[in-house]
């Protein structure tokens, strides 16, 4: 008869006891095929990469890259093209997408012309739920964007109401069709001046990073984007803030202004960056820059 003094040790008993025992691996996430579409905001405007197509990384090859560690036979389209109206990408994006038959989307459109003078939220509003009503259908999970909280930001700072109403709209959008809702006006390290591309129209390569780490938290899975730390800005007298706002407004407004009287497009003969799903890596498994 055992003593009670020595109690069985049979693992079978005490599992975590035992030496054979190994952390359990994270789960894998669902996803074989994701496309992306959009304007310049998912296209990766304001993050340079000679390495990448198109030249530009962003945040959606950031998700996909993550998204691809753990797949070989993980494929990839972002169809996304600066400059697009909400009824540009709807018309020239939306059934492509739908024709790659991917499991995972995401949709960022409308900020183009919320902020636009007499951009109606409610009426992009309309437009955009028949959109994901559609995607939703194709039996992907569909992932739908807030826009930032512009309040902090020169110029585009006054559209903020507008931003917000439109906000409001897509989570009614995103509630009525059960798909997931990635929140950047939420994300408040967004207000910080770094995370902003020169343009101040763009996110920079930080804002970037940091949008991909709320995304893929947002659709639950593990990830290795760490948090980035925007370096101090060194403090600036009127003089010098006022000359680097006069040299913006040479460089970027005037020019942006200029294309809107025009009714030109930054995009005007841009093609998608990823017009075809199909692995990032060449079979690699390891993306560039996989270690920022």
């Amino acid at each position: 008869m055992t003593s009670p003094s020595n109690p069985p040790t049979d693992s079978s008993l005490f599992p975590d006891a035992s030496p054979e025992a190994v952390p359990e691996a994270p789960p894998e996430h669902p996803w074989h095929r994701y496309v992306a579409l959009g304007d310049s905001f998912t296209e990766g405007i304001g993050d340079p990469s000679p390495e990448s197509p198109g030249g530009h990384r962003g945040w959606a090859d950031r998700v996909a890259e993550e998204l691809a560690r753990d797949r070989d036979d993980f494929a990839y389209a972002n169809l996304a093209i600066r400059g697009r109206l909400l009824n540009q990408i709807l018309e020239e994006q939306l059934e492509p997408a739908i024709e790659l038959r991917p499991d995972l989307v995401t949709i960022c459109a409308g900020g183009n012309d919320v902020i636009r003078p007499g951009g109606d939220p409610d009426r992009l509003a309309e437009k955009m739920d028949g959109a994901v009503a559609r995607l939703a259908e194709s039996g992907a999970t569909v992932v739908l964007f807030t826009g930032p909280d512009l309040g902090t930001t020169p110029v585009l700072g006054s559209v903020r109401g507008r931003v917000a109403i439109y906000n409001e709209n897509l989570r009614t959008i995103a509630a009525r069709h059960d798909i997931v809702m990635a929140d950047m006006w939420a994300l408040r390290e967004l207000s910080n001046r770094e995370m902003w591309a020169p343009d101040r129209l763009h996110f920079s390569p930080l804002g970037h990073h940091t949008i991909a780490a709320m995304v893929l938290e947002t659709l639950g899975v593990e990830h290795t984007l760490e948090p980035l730390e925007p370096k101090p800005l060194p403090a600036k007298n009127w003089r010098t803030a006022r000359t680097e706002d006069l040299t913006w407004a040479r460089d970027y407004f005037v020019p942006w202004v200029v294309r809107r009287v025009r009714h030109r497009s930054s995009g005007d003969g841009i093609a998608a960056k990823r017009p075809v799903a199909g692995p990032l890596f060449g079979g690699q498994g390891m993306p560039p820059g996989s270690g920022d």
